[in-house]
Order: C-alpha cells, then structure tokens, then sequence
C-alpha cells in the first residue's frame, strides 16, 4: 500500500503513462517509507466533459496535462506527505512535462486490517505482513 489511482485525461502515449506511473511510485517509496514490490497503481483516463477541476479560488488554472492522485493507505505522518506532495509534483515537472497547478493529491487513510492482498487473507492481521 497505498493503492494510487490516477486519473488523466484520454490522450497521452502509453510511454508518458508509465513516466507518470515510475515517477509516483519512486516518490512514493522514498518519501512514504513502501515496502519491496509494494506497488499498486490504477490509471483511468477521461474525456474532458468527465473531468472537473477547479482551484478552491486559489487562482490558478489546469491544463489538459491536469493529474488526479487518490491514494487510500494507511495512516501516514504528515511531515512524509507535505514531502511527497511536494516531491511529486517536483519530479513531475522536471521528467513529465506536468506543471505542479496540474497536479491534485489526495490521501485517504485507513488501517492495516483494512487490506487483503489476495487469497482472502487479511496478511497484517495473519502475521504474514508486519
């Protein structure tokens, strides 16, 4: 965990989809502390009508490069998510061509008991998984 789900809009190469998925999932390792082989990313792409993403007022504007993170994860400290926001979007700049204002970052937290990572075990709850 965190399971990462990204939503775009419909239109970029196969290759800029996985830049964007390497690039979140490196972050993700370093700054949210992820285990070995934790990886766990959905993509689903939009057409623009599907998509609205306004700014809080805080003026400024998306783009159709605009990025939407949701990640459901355990509880996280919030020292190692102001780091991974701002880490993300850093790197998605710099190898994505991705302005930070294109870039939305949810975090919603559950428990370990919580996640079944196949064969209807509850791994952290069984010992498999600490």
């Amino acid at each position: 965990m965190p399971l990462m789900r990204i939503d775009m809009y419909r239109g970029r190469s196969k290759a800029e989809i996985k830049n964007i998925l390497d690039i979140s999932y490196q972050v993700a390792t370093e700054e949210l502390h992820l285990l070995p082989r934790d990886r766990y990313q959905i993509v689903t792409q939009h057409d623009p009508e599907e998509m609205i993403m306004l700014d809080v007022g805080l003026g400024f504007d998306r783009t159709d490069k605009m990025l939407v993170f949701s990640l459901t994860s355990s509880p996280r400290k919030d020292a190692d998510k102001a780091r991974f926001y701002a880490r993300l979007v850093k790197e998605l700049a710099a190898h994505a061509n991705v302005a930070p204002s294109d870039v939305l970052i949810n975090i919603t937290s559950n428990t370990k008991a919580d996640w079944s990572f196949g064969n209807g075990e509850a791994q952290f709850m069984n010992g498999k998984l600490a």
